[in-house]
């Protein structure tokens, strides 16, 4: 009978060391975001990490020593972002609010052509309008991925835009083609953020990533429905206050039409 031999698991003193350093950095920065960098390149990684200088202290270790870590604050919601690791992630640690970090994470991010395989970050949508596509194959090309198109003086002008992938979904060869043929670059190269621990509020958060230009303009409405509602509650604000002054101008100005030295007008029966 063969004795059984102990197996004894060492952990080198170097990951010791550094699941101190990320549980030490853990428990005094109040931001902690984890960020994708899958197929971003090392020069990349690099100026992006010097731009984040001063803001941001980043981290790169495996999936097995980020937890250990996470393990060790004993933060209750801080073990939440354990469900988010993956490989090719790294840690950022900050003293400013997640969304203000992640806000800083697109706006380093550049733009990439859609290659087979890759994963659609939203949905992606091909708009009306002309291109610089010659007549020939490239009508069927783009009929199978569901525009609609004419030709105009020998070039092609889609006439009927459609969602040509969905956000999750993997892009196939044949979107990807028609993709870089129109010079549409929907993926996103840099720093992805994924998820964040903000310790002064003890919340985790996965929804990271804002549509900018989306927020602004959707605040732009907020504001003018609001100005019109506030009218038509006849509130007074600094904004309202404004148009009554002109409102009742222009109303005196109709009465007074109304009256010859100080007498009303009579009409003719």
């Amino acid at each position: 009978m063969k004795e059984k031999k102990e197996i004894i698991s060492t952990v080198s003193e170097s990951k010791k060391k550094l699941v101190k350093e990320l549980t030490m950095k853990m428990q005094r920065n109040r931001t902690v975001l984890l960020a994708s960098c899958k197929g971003l390149p090392g020069k990349q990684f690099h100026e992006i990490k010097k731009k984040l200088r001063g803001a941001a202290d980043l981290k790169v270790a495996k999936k097995s020593t980020i937890s250990k870590a996470i393990e060790a604050t004993e933060k209750g919601t801080l073990q939440q972002l354990k469900s988010n690791l993956q490989a090719d992630y790294v840690l950022l640690f900050s003293d400013m609010e997640p969304f203000e970090l992640s806000s800083m994470l697109i706006d380093f991010q550049s733009s990439r052509r859609a290659k087979t395989g890759d994963i659609a970050p939203y949905d992606i949508e091909v708009e009306p309008g002309p291109t610089e596509l010659v007549a020939g194959p490239a009508i069927s090309e783009l009929g199978a991925v569901g525009l609609k198109v004419k030709v105009v003086e020998g070039k092609l002008e889609i006439i009927k835009g459609a969602t040509v992938v969905k956000k999750g979904e993997t892009i196939k060869a044949n979107v990807a083609s028609v993709l870089g043929k129109l010079n549409v670059s929907p993926m996103k190269v840099g720093f992805l953020p994924i998820a964040a621990f903000d310790g002064k509020e003890d919340k985790v958060y996965t929804d990271l990533m804002i549509d900018k230009p989306g927020t602004l303009e959707s605040l732009r409405e907020m504001v003018r429905k609001s100005f019109g509602f506030a009218i038509a509650l006849k509130y007074p604000t600094k904004n309202t206050i404004k148009y009554f002054i002109a409102k009742a101008f222009a109303e005196e100005k109709a009465i007074g039409k109304l009256y010859v030295n100080d007498q009303p007008i009579k009409e003719d029966v």
